[in-house]
């Protein structure tokens, strides 16, 4: 049965592969973003189709529509954009996930929020499993994004055990693929970046610091498996790829694809960077019989490809 979808953030990287997707599978699409760091290029391919309608709003402000299901997945996600202006980025998640929620409950649609592996801070647990609380720091410079993104999940709870809001959360592992931003400062659109320029590539601390990449497509079944999962089941569930990888390893490797001459440079790492993170997903394997199925190379592949047309 066609639903009407609405999808915040839907022109940024994310948002504009999850549309797609969406209206792929038959379903009508709205798509709302105030174009912060999402672009009507990511979705400017969507607008001839007759079940797809982009809007210039801020989830800031409260929205009014009919429709089946809410994605919110509206807020800067790299530390260049959410540090730029931190008040709007907690603004953003905040006011973002009361808004959405509060449509929610009025037209009774089922909402689920993008939230992040960043709500583990830097952790003491490895792999990250959902139990775990966290170590954030309140204070620091990435916390308008950590802490804004852990206050909507607690938004969302709250909503669910108050009002009965039908409500999914999941939390996103770094996901990567074409329609990242160029200069969003995430490593491996940095990566790949100055391997194509054949700049030096800046490895911030020794390098030996980890990360688990997972590519667009396999995240995006994993949050739409999650909509769809059954009643009852409301999250949070990690959704990533547990491959982990070395952050000097993946920049040996772009070289390698891209077949560059840039050299490795390091500098200092920057305050609360996490040293560890990987997924725990045997809740999404248990749940929603997801797991990634696209490897580190094939996934660097393809969105080389797609950094080479737009560079």
């Amino acid at each position: 049965m066609k639903k009407k979808i609405l999808v915040t953030g839907g022109a940024g990287f994310l948002g504009s592969h999850l549309c797609e997707k969406l209206l792929n599978e038959g379903n009508e699409v709205v798509c709302l973003d105030n174009y912060f760091t999402g672009q009507k290029k990511n979705v400017i391919h969507l607008l001839n189709n007759p079940y797809f309608e982009l809007i210039r709003h801020d989830v800031t402000m409260p929205f009014f529509i009919e429709v089946d299901q809410i994605y919110n997945l509206a807020c800067p996600a790299s530390p260049i954009h959410y540090q730029y202006n931190g008040i709007k980025t907690i603004k953003t998640s905040v006011m973002g996930a009361i808004n959405m929620l509060g449509l929610a409950k009025r037209i009774k649609a089922r909402v689920l929020q993008a939230s992040t592996s960043e709500v583990y801070g830097d952790p003491s647990v490895h792999p990250q499993v959902e139990e775990y609380w966290g170590n954030v720091n309140p204070i620091g410079e990435r916390a308008c994004y950590d802490e804004g993104k852990r206050c909507a999940e607690a938004l969302f709870m709250n909503y669910h055990r108050q009002n009965n809001v039908d409500i999914k959360i999941i939390r996103i592992f770094n996901t990567y693929g074409p329609r990242m931003h160029p200069n969003d400062g995430r490593v491996v659109s940095n990566f790949i970046v100055q391997a194509l320029k054949g700049e030096d590539i800046t490895i911030y601390g020794d390098g030996s610091q980890t990360r688990s990449f997972c590519y667009v497509d396999d995240l995006l079944n994993g949050m739409v498996k999650l909509m769809n999962s059954r009643d009852g089941f409301v999250g949070p569930v990690n959704v990533g790829n547990p491959n982990e990888f070395t952050i000097k390893e993946l920049a040996n490797k772009v070289i390698e694809l891209t077949n560059s001459k840039s050299k490795l440079i390091t500098m200092p790492l920057p305050s609360d960077d996490p040293l560890q993170r990987k997924p725990d997903i045997s809740l999404a394997k248990k749940e929603l019989d997801w797991e990634p199925k696209v490897q580190l190379e094939e996934g660097l592949k393809k969105t080389i490809e797609y950094f080479q047309s737009i560079i």
